[in-house]
């Protein structure tokens, strides 16, 4: 059984009457500063982890093997 559109709209008076137009909004603008602050958060989340993915140097077991070869051979 789905909500009719009188339902949903008594329920939209009645939300409106206890909380007010007002604080019905304010309520919606802090939703929607939490989702930017949020999105904010993740995107540099993002550029912080490429940065050190960017600054680390792995060098492969074998290669670090012939560098130390070389080494000793000089």
């Amino acid at each position: 059984m789905t909500p009719s559109w009188i339902q949903i709209l008594i329920v939209v008076v009645l939300l409106v009457l206890l909380f007010g137009r007002g604080k019905i909004s304010e309520l919606m603008g802090d939703v929607a500063q939490g989702i930017k602050s949020f999105k904010k958060g993740i995107t540099e989340d993002d550029q912080d982890s490429t940065e050190t993915a960017k600054t680390i140097e792995n060098e492969p077991a074998a290669s670090a093997k012939t560098t130390q070869r070389r080494k000793a051979k000089s």
